[in-house]
């Protein structure tokens, strides 16, 4: 991947990255087959570098460029999700073509600050997605009932999700119940009692629900999948999130969610970007073949 040559374009003809948009080949959100299979890579701007025991796998940007390019020449893989500064890599690549793109909103709670929590929005504006003819957005909503920060951030998703309604875009909203360890460190609660109440308290923000979706993670149970999804009516898929080692128990826990009736897809990232073995296309098409 020549980073080179995108600093270069980026430097001496920064109106090429609206160019590549306007000419992007766009297509429907979601296809004949009813489902979505999405690449996220929204980490970076968040802090958030690991993957597995490498701390800063994510940083190298050659090397994220050519794994985002790779998982999305592969059939049935559908768009990705990411940053500004990513999407607009891809679009100056032409990776972007005929794929859904989904803008990562808000960046703002940076992994393991003191304000994790007060996650604002400082990625895309549903008025950037807009104007670059983008798809999508998706946020990220935690909620620790200990933090006041939350209630900063529980008011401007709403607001979000209003302006994204106005936009008549759909918006990806990601809930989770959290709480900071004994150390400090914000973990997410992925019990079947805290998974359905951040799913019922996602559902009923903002002034319409008209484009709201919801990304949801695989509770530690995944026998309870099917009562945590009877919470809600919106369409939902599943967060993919970083497993570790153990690729095949993830993917058999994904395999039976999306069974349910409400769930409609994927948005994967580290785990296919990075896996354990290193094959990123075989294990995307692994991914893409439990749809």
């Amino acid at each position: 991947m020549n980073v080179a040559h995108l600093t270069d374009l980026r430097t001496h003809h920064p109106e090429a990255i609206a160019e590549a948009a306007a000419r992007r080949t766009r297509r429907p959100l979601v296809g004949p087959s009813g489902r979505l299979m999405i690449v996220a890579a929204d980490h970076p701007a968040r802090g958030a570098l690991g993957v597995g025991d490498r701390p800063f796998a994510m940083a190298n940007r050659a090397e994220l460029l050519a794994r985002l390019c790779l998982a999305l020449s592969r059939p049935g893989v559908d768009g990705v999700l990411a940053t500004a500064d990513i999407l607009d890599d891809l679009l100056l690549l032409g990776a972007l073509d005929g794929k859904v793109v989904m803008g990562s909103m808000n960046r703002g709670g940076l992994q393991g600050a003191a304000f994790e929590l007060d996650d604002r929005f400082t990625g895309h504006r549903p008025a950037d997605l807009q104007r670059l003819g983008f798809d999508a957005g998706k946020l990220l909503l935690r909620i620790d009932y200990a933090d006041p920060g939350s209630l900063t951030t529980l008011e401007s998703t709403a607001r979000a999700i209003d302006a994204m309604a106005e936009h008549r875009l759909p918006v990806f909203v990601e809930p989770f119940l959290s709480r900071r360890d004994d150390g400090g460190r914000l973990r997410n609660d992925l019990s079947a009692d805290a998974v359905t109440r951040s799913i019922a308290i996602a559902s009923g923000l903002g002034g319409s629900s008209a484009y709201t979706w919801l990304k949801v993670p695989v509770t530690d149970d995944p026998d309870d999948m099917a009562r945590v999804m009877e919470t809600s009516s919106l369409p939902a898929v599943l967060l993919g999130g970083d497993v570790g080692k153990d690729q095949d128990g993830a993917y058999e826990k994904w395999r039976g969610a999306l069974r349910l009736p409400t769930v409609r897809g994927l948005v994967v990232g580290r785990s296919l970007l990075y896996p354990a073995d290193g094959d990123v296309a075989a294990a995307v098409d692994t991914a893409v073949g439990l749809l």
